[in-house]
Order: C-alpha cells, then sequence, then structure tokens
C-alpha cells in the first residue's frame, strides 16, 4: 500500500478517535450539581436544560463527525478524487478554469452532505432549546448568499493562487502569501460596509441614558469610535453577544438587539470595556500578524507537496495538477492546523484575562461584569463545568467559572 495513503488515512482516523474520545470526556464531565457561583443566576430546571443542550449538540456533532468522516474515506479509497478530476477536464478549459470547476463539484458535494445537518441543528436542536429564530425563508436565502459571495470571493482567491503557483517557480508561495494577506485585509476593511450587511440590519443605537454612558466611557478612555449599533441577531438566534468591527477612526460598537434586553445598562457598559480592553491591549494587531505568519508557513508548506506523484497516487488519480494539491495537502496540514489552533487558543484565552482585568480598572469593580457574563451563560446554556481537555484543544475563551474566579481576584 501506498506510504502516502497510510499516513492520510492514520491522520483521519486519529483525528476523529481524539474528538470522540474529547468529546466523551466534555459530557462525562457534566456535573449534575449547580455551581454555587450560579444559585442567584440558574432558576429552576435551566441547569438540567443547559446540561442536556451540552449533550446534544455534542452527540449531534458526533453523529455528524462519524458521516464525514466516512464519507470521506470512501470518497478516497474509491478514488472519487479522480473521477472529480475526469469529469472537470472533460469540460475541456484550461487549468485555472479547470481547478475552478474541480473545486466547485468538491464544494457542492460536501455542501449538499452537510445541508441535512445544518438543517437539522438549526430546526431540531436549536429550535428544541429555544434559540433558533431562523425561519426557512432566512435559511435558504443565507445559504444563496454564501454561495454568491463564495464565487464571486472565492473563486478569483483561488484562481490568483493558481496562477501563481502555475508561472511564478519557486517563489510562488511568497506571492499567493502576500497577495492572499492583502485581499484578506481589504475584505476585513469592507465587511462591515459591503458584506455584513447582506446578513443582517444594522440600526444606530438611539438617543438616550445607554448611548450617553458609553459614548462618556469611550470619550474616558479616549476611544475613537464611528458609530454605536444595535443588529438584528435575534432573526436568527435568541443567543446574545456584543462585539467591535472596522479599524482606526472607522471602528464602529454592535449589540446583538436581544443583548439589550437581557443586561442592565451598567453591565452593557462592562461587556463593552471588556471588548474596548482588547483594542487597547493590541490584541488584534498581534492576532492578525499571528495570522499572517500561519498563512505563510502554509503556502510554503504547500508549495513543498506541489504535483507529489507519491501524494498523487495515494489519490489514485490519473493527472498530476496545482489545483488538486491544495486538496490533497489539506490533509497533510491537519496535524499541523491542531497544534496551531491550540497555540491560538492558548493565547486567546490569555487575551481574555487581560480584557477582564482590562474592564474591571477601566470600569471601577468587577462585578457588573460577572453579572452580565453570568446572565449571558443562563442564556446561552453555557456548559459551566467543560473538560479540561476539551477546553484545552478547543475554547478561545477561558471556562466561565475560571473568569468569573480571576474576575473576583481583581482589584480596581
Amino acid at each position: 500500500m501506498n506510504s502516502w495513503l497510510i499516513f492520510i488515512l492514520i491522520i483521519i482516523g486519529s483525528g476523529y478517535f481524539l474528538e470522540l474520545f474529547v468529546m466523551s470526556l466534555n459530557i462525562k464531565a457534566l456535573s449534575p450539581v449547580l455551581p454555587q457561583e450560579f444559585a442567584d443566576t440558574f432558576a429552576g430546571d435551566e441547569y438540567q436544560k443547559s446540561q442536556n443542550y451540552t449533550r446534544a449538540t455534542s452527540k449531534f456533532g458526533l453523529i455528524e463527525s462519524t458521516f464525514s468522516t466516512a464519507f470521506i474515506l470512501l470518497f478516497l479509497l474509491l478514488g472519487g478524487f479522480n473521477q472529480l478530476d475526469l469529469l472537470a477536464r472533460s469540460f475541456g478549459y484550461e487549468s485555472i478554469i479547470t481547478g475552478l470547476i474541480y473545486t466547485a463539484f468538491f464544494l457542492l458535494i460536501f455542501t449538499t452532505l452537510s445541508l441535512p445537518f445544518s438543517i437539522y441543528s438549526t430546526f431540531i436542536i436549536e429550535e428544541k432549546y429555544g434559540f433558533n429564530r431562523t425561519t426557512i425563508k432566512t435559511f435558504i436565502t443565507d445559504l444563496i448568499k454564501v454561495i454568491i459571495l463564495s464565487v464571486v470571493i472565492g473563486g478569483p482567491l483561488l484562481a490568483l493562487v493558481l496562477w501563481f503557483f502555475e508561472t511564478c517557480g519557486p517563489l510562488a508561495w511568497l506571492y499567493c502569501w502576500v497577495g492572499v494577506v492583502l485581499i484578506s485585509v481589504l475584505l476585513q476593511l469592507l465587511a462591515p460596509v459591503l458584506i455584513m450587511p447582506l446578513f443582517n440590519k444594522f440600526t444606530p443605537l438611539e438617543e438616550g441614558s445607554l448611548k450617553n454612558k458609553i459614548e462618556e466611557y469611550a470619550t474616558r478612555e479616549q476611544f475613537k469610535i464611528q458609530g454605536i449599533f444595535t443588529m438584528d441577531g435575534s432573526k436568527r438566534s435568541t443567543k446574545a453577544n456584543a462585539f467591535f468591527t472596522g479599524f482606526g477612526r472607522f471602528r464602529k460598537i454592535v449589540f446583538f438587539d436581544n443583548l439589550m434586553d437581557k443586561l442592565s445598562e451598567e453591565e452593557i457598559i462592562a461587556v463593552l470595556a471588556h471588548e474596548m480592553g482588547h483594542y487597547k491591549l493590541h490584541h488584534i494587531p498581534k492576532l492578525l500578524i499571528a495570522s499572517i505568519i500561519q498563512t505563510g508557513i502554509l503556502f510554503f508548506l504547500l508549495s513543498l507537496f506541489i504535483a507529489n506523484e507519491g501524494l498523487f497516487a495515494a489519490f489514485s488519480m490519473d493527472h498530476l495538477s496545482i489545483y488538486a494539491s491544495l486538496f490533497f495537502f489539506g490533509f497533510l496540514y491537519t496535524p499541523i492546523n491542531l497544534l496551531i489552533s491550540i497555540l491560538f487558543n492558548l493565547f486567546a484565552r490569555k487575551n481574555e484575562f487581560q480584557a477582564d482585568k482590562y474592564a474591571v480598572s477601566s470600569t471601577g469593580g468587577s462585578q457588573q461584569l460577572v453579572n452580565g457574563l453570568k446572565k449571558l451563560s443562563r442564556t446561552n446554556l453555557s456548559n459551566l463545568t467543560p473538560h479540561p481537555l476539551f477546553v484545552f484543544l478547543h475554547y478561545s475563551h477561558p471556562p466561565i467559572l475560571e473568569r468569573i474566579k480571576t474576575l473576583r481576584r481583581l482589584k480596581c
């Protein structure tokens, strides 16, 4: 058997069983006893409901992972990648267009296969636990918009990458790196203006006490903002959130509309202060730099496996191509991506603690942020007792109890 094939099968299998093991640990870690910290937050059977929600989403995730893993294995072992390549080549176009056709077919297959799971998650699980507000019309419209954006943005970007690797020789990975980074930064600048409004409606926060308090706080912290907006998050879910968007003087504060009903004005300011802490402590540019470095590493490693004959033989391919190399390299990159994601999550959790500390020092206390976090945990049916290994692998935020304990130790 091809050694590359053996290696890829090991990657797929170990990834699946690792996730199965960690998810099982996380389910077993659910404690039937409500943590004392939340005795004043969860009423009646709300805590049991949050545990049932974690079990339901975890088990459903395992079912979806089992199905997708089994399909990938069958698709690989039965020569599906090659058959798809032959179909794409049958149209008779040059290599870049053929690569776009190949990618489109591949994404169409896996989008179609994942669609039933997305429908079940949205309209059965999320509906059962009171989160879903997505209508069938909104679901279909969102799907169409995502497909259009993938074609309009993803298509030209992929074509650019293929063109660089076909024409620029050994330095192609460097040109890809620079090109993708520049386009990504441009998209981040344009997203709040052109992309996000395609999915949600942004409304300026109405005049009143909350807006005045936010503006006073931003002025006191010397934080310039272009505007304060609410977003119709309740259009799709009852889950609440808040975030900043934009760069420099174009920064905007955005609150989910359902957040306004769940938190007091002081608690909203505390949540805002936490988000502002990420900006003040330069977490955003640091994360951007780290992502840029990661992208460079990815393209350099990719360049080492372009049209690798042994790798193509593992996928039973009749023809070598740059576009298929991108897909095959994705399998090899999976372990590296896991390690990088663990590192990113480690720094992200550290940043959350730092942003919490900033919020406490800039608002004069920790209690309002604690109250806000507890209310959001109840609203979102958060898992209060996740397993440490699950946190280590997947959490970009510290567990809520750990955050609250740390907050209570902070002094203004």
